[in-house]
Formats: C-alpha cells, structure tokens, sequence
C-alpha cells in the first residue's frame, strides 16, 4: 500500500538527464525572468569581474614569497603586494555583493511571476485535470517544484557559470605559470575522477533505497494520522505501531549499509586526494630546487589548484541541481501547457432555465469503457422543480457534472433556454447555477466571509439578508464575533446544520437561475431539518431547480419526478402518479424506505 501511495501523491525528486532537450525545458521557464534583463545584466558582469578579480588572488600571494626570497617579479616590496591583495579582495567583495544581491532580486521576483502563473493556470483548469491528480502532487508542483527552480534561477546557473570561468582561466594561468607542473598534475586526474564516478553511483543509489523506505513510513503516518478516528474505531494503535515500526527497521537496515559504505569512500577519497597533494607537491618542490619554478610560483600553484579542485566539486552538485531542475521545470511547463477554461471576455446574461438533454450519453475521462450516461433525455420547463431520483450510480450527480459543464458530453448535446450550453461564456454561464452540496465545504474564514463568496463584494446588509433568508441569522448571532466567528478549517467549528444553512445563504446571496440541491437535509437531525428545509423552500421560489433525492419523503413537493436506472430516463412523473404505479421502480423504492 505504501508504495502505491507514494507513487500517486509525493514522488522522490526526479533527476532528468541534461541534454538539450531538457535543457531547452529549463530555459522555457526562464522567460519569467526577461522582465528584469536589466538586473540580470548588471549580475553577470559583475560575476564575470569577481571571478577575474579573484583569479588574481594566487598570483599576488605568490609575489609575496619572490619578495621575500628576492625575486620580485611586480612589486618591489612586501607592503606594495600587501595592499594590492587587499584592494584585489575589496574589489571582489563589492562585485561579489552586486552579484548574489541582483540575481536575487531577479529570481524572487520571477519565481513569484511564476508561481503566481502556475496558480492562475491551475485553478482554471477543469476537473477532469484533478480527477486524476492528488492533491499533494499539485501542492508539491506550486512548492517543492518552484522552490527547486527558484535556487537554480538565483544561485545554480550564476555559480555554474563562475565555476566553469574558475576552471577554464585558473587552468590557463597555471599552464601560463608552471607548464611541466600542470601537466603532471592533470595525469592524476583521471584516476580520481573515475574512482569518485564509480564509487559516487553506488552511494547515490544505496542513499535512493534509504529515501524510498523513509518515504514509505511517511505514507504510514500520514494514513495512519488521516484516518486516526477509524483506526482507534477498529481499536489497531498496535496494528499501526508494528506496521511503522517495521518501516523504520528496514530504514535503519539500509542506512546502516550505506553508510558504511559511505566511509570506505570517505577514506578513499581522503587518500587517492592527499596521495595526488602529496605527488604534485614532491614534484613541485623537485622544480624549485632545479631552479625551473619558483618558491612564490609553487605556493600561487598549490592556490590555483585548490581554486580549480572546488570548482569541480562545485560542479558536481551544480550538476546535480541543474538534474533536479530539469525534471521540475518539465513537471511546471506540463501543468502551463494544459488546455484550461479560461476565457478573455465575460458578458453577464440572466438565463431563463429552461434544460433540455438530448440523447446524451457519457464517460467518464478515467473510466471510458463505463458508459455512466446513455441516451439520456429529458425536459425540464423554466421555474420547475424536478427530482432525480436513482440507486447510486445511476448517473445522478453525473447530470449535475453535465449541467454545470465540469465535463464535456461524450455525445448528444445540452441545451438551456434552447441555446448548447457549450455556446455560452462558461463562467457568466456558471454564474447562472448555483448548487447546494450534500458534503459542505467550507472556507477556513469567518462565516461572512464564506456567505459573500457567493456575490464577492457583497454589502454588509445583503449578506445579512441572505443569512436570515437561510434561517442562519439566529445562530450566526448566538455566536460572540457574530458574522465575524471563523469557522475552521472545512466549517469543522459548526455543527452539520448550521454549515448547511451558510451554504444556503451564500446560494441566496448568489441568486441563481437555476438550482442544484444535492440531498441537502441527508445527514441532519429533525430540528435541523426543518429549519434547512423552510430556507430551501425559499430559495427555490421562482428558479428552475434540480433535487437530488435519496429520501424520497423529502421530494414529494415537486413538479415531476425523473426516475434515472443505468444512465437512462426509466420513469417519470408526479409523486402522487409513480408511488402508485404497479411494480414501478420509484414505487417499490418508496416500499422499502418506508418499510
């Protein structure tokens, strides 16, 4: 189970291959910075010049030695080199400072365009995206994601860039100064470099094995923690305490092994790196006694190579950077490149709601062998109130789905007021629907604010209004803050009925055309009830609405009834016409509840 789970929601970091494809994915996103080129610009050059400032460094320590064996070679004493050092590290600092500061400001600022695009881009799309991502995988998109690009962006291109200057010219200086000394010290190259590769992929891959078991005990707490009310129901504290403790042997297991390995590769490197130190300086010091280098050119060698040595081991976790890069920008541009349901131009019109389904039929994107909906028809007239009523999984909600346009017909077509309802702007069309759930959910905020999210921008009165309409004004005024009491995260702070009657008014305060209620009064008790019911009585006066109906005593105030069986129209009629039908369906239906 746990490695289920951890597939579908939070995924190890990806490391992509850098080629020039995926590389191109990177750059893609760096269009977000193009609005502060100016910025940049001044960040480059000022890179450019701290790492030419700083190359000049070893040279100058190395003065300092000829000086004092009395082979200067650019100043004539100790204090003159002295200062040059000092304004050479000054100016270095200050090109340093423009640099981290500049680029920062460039990549806050375009990584905020960024998330501020992901957001905007995700929150239009349709909810065929969400039904097949969690969640936690679009969170990880908007943080883990975004934060990977947002060090790149401000640090990892501009210290690859650095690096590969350092390695490039201090290689140039060194076979400018010290040729013979170079070319011995480069032929001990390859042997670390290749010792380091191959031991370098073993403990990559054993430290991948550690994060899959820590990821798989995460997916225990978090399941464990999600659904705590069931596991103590079931009464498995122990079940789950063994579960997760056998998660954490095998972690132990793996880390134990990788990290013994880890320290022969420690001790390795430790050596193959001293033993190449101990070989150049042997053959370095060979030099300076033959008179062919210099004891100041030795030392400014010795600092070359230290400034290359951590260029390449800079580059190696830049390397590594840039990997995780690549498969987030990749990750980023697919969420951006998705087809949404933003539309330019909004023209608000007042619908009629009038509903018509003609031989519509339907699958769902995920389920496309299941026809849910099969030549489905029906009229429904403005201002009448009809009741779906079905065993589940007739295709109930499905019609809701269908009329609200979450998802497109696989076939037939939809009309209101006699109009597709594709030919409408989708969200002055949407404005025209409002629906009251059977699972309400809430906002984290105050009460008001969770009514005006019906008509944003709503006044005071008109959302107080509304509230008494719902017959919620009584309890919401029970509360100390009033309209001002927040409600927790989902309403968890109210109590089943009182949520639904905020929803009920935030519906009113929305005014719809036409109105979905999905078995509002199912979970609630009889004072509740009553009270929901008298609100929804009034906010179906004069709209089309549509009931969703488990409890058939609840709908037999209706105009019609649609009795919906395996996505088809199987009946229809008044109450008082199908409950006395022989063997109908919705009269045996009624049978058994009221038995």
């Amino acid at each position: 189970m746990a490695k289920r789970r951890r597939k579908e929601g939070s995924e190890p970091e990806e490391k992509k291959p850098l080629n020039r494809e995926s590389f191109k994915h990177l750059m893609a996103l760096f269009r977000f910075m193009l609005p502060y080129k100016g910025l940049f610009t001044i960040g480059v050059i000022s890179l450019f010049l701290s790492t030419f400032t700083i190359l000049a460094f070893p040279r100058l320590a190395g003065e300092l030695l000829d000086i004092a064996n009395g082979k200067p070679t650019y100043f004539s004493t100790i204090n003159e080199a002295t200062v040059a050092l000092l304004a050479v590290l000054i100016i270095q600092s200050v090109f340093s400072f423009v640099r981290v500061f500049t680029f920062s400001i460039v990549s806050e600022k375009g990584i905020a365009d960024l998330r501020r695009k992901v957001y905007q881009k995700v929150i239009w799309l349709p909810l065929s995206f969400f039904d097949s991502r969690r969640v936690g995988e679009l969170m990880s998109r908007l943080t883990s994601d975004i934060a990977i690009l947002q060090d790149t962006f401000s640090f990892t291109l501009a210290e690859a860039l650095r690096q590969v200057l350092t390695l490039i010219f201090g290689t140039a200086f060194l076979f400018y100064f010290a040729p013979q000394l170079t070319v011995f010290m480069l032929l001990t190259f390859p042997v670390i470099v290749i010792s380091a590769i191959i031991f370098g992929k073993f403990i990559r891959r054993m430290s991948r094995r550690t994060q899959d078991k820590i990821a798989e005990s995460n997916v225990i707490i978090e399941e464990s923690f999600q659904s705590i009310s069931v596991v103590k129901a079931f009464t498995n504290e122990l079940f789950e305490i063994k579960r997760f403790e056998k998660a954490i042997h095998e972690v132990v297991g793996i880390a134990i092994r990788g990290a013994k390995y880890r320290a022969l590769f420690v001790a390795f490197i430790i050596f193959v790196i001293f033993g190449g130190i101990v070989a150049v300086g042997w053959y370095g010091a060979t030099l300076v006694l033959s008179g062919e280098l210099q004891t100041g050119g030795l030392f400014s060698f010795v600092i070359y190579t230290s400034l290359i040595g951590f260029s390449i081991q800079g580059l190696g976790e830049i390397y590594a950077q840039l990997q995780r890069s690549v498969g987030a920008s990749e990750r980023v541009l697919n969420i951006l490149q998705e087809q949404d349901e933003a539309e330019k131009e909004r023209k608000e019109f007042r619908l009629k709601g009038g509903i018509q389904f003609r031989d519509v039929s339907f699958s769902y994107p995920t389920r496309k062998e299941v026809d849910v909906l099969s030549g489905l028809d029906f009229t429904v007239r403005p201002g009448e109130k009809v009741a779906l009523v079905g065993q589940s999984g007739a295709g109930k909600s499905t019609i809701i789905n269908l009329l609200m346009r979450f998802y497109p017909v696989s076939s037939g077509e939809i009309l209101v007021d006699d109009v597709n309802i594709n030919s409408f702007n989708l969200m002055a069309y949407r404005q025209n629907l409002g629906i009251v759930p059977q699972e309400i959910i809430l906002f984290g905020g105050t009460i008001e604010e969770n009514i005006a999210y019906g008509k944003p921008g709503a006044t005071e009165e008109e959302i107080r209004d509304a509230a008494r309409k719902a017959n919620a004004l009584e309890f919401i005024e029970s509360f100390p803050e009033g309209f001002k009491t927040r409600v927790g995260e989902r309403g968890v702070k109210l109590s089943g009925g009182q949520r639904q009657r905020v929803a009920i008014a935030r519906a009113i305060l929305k005014d719809p055309a036409i109105l979905i209620l999905d078995e509002a009064t199912s979970s609630l008790d009889l004072k509740s009830e009553v009270l929901v019911q008298e609100a929804l009585e009034k906010l179906m006066e004069g709209r089309t609405t549509i009931i969703i109906a488990h409890r058939l005593s609840t709908i037999k105030k209706v105009d019609r009834i649609f009795v919906i069986q395996e996505g088809k129209l199987a009946e229809t009629g008044s109450h008082a016409e199908l409950s006395v039908a022989d063997n109908g369906i919705y009269s045996n239906l009624l049978k058994l509840q009221v038995h």
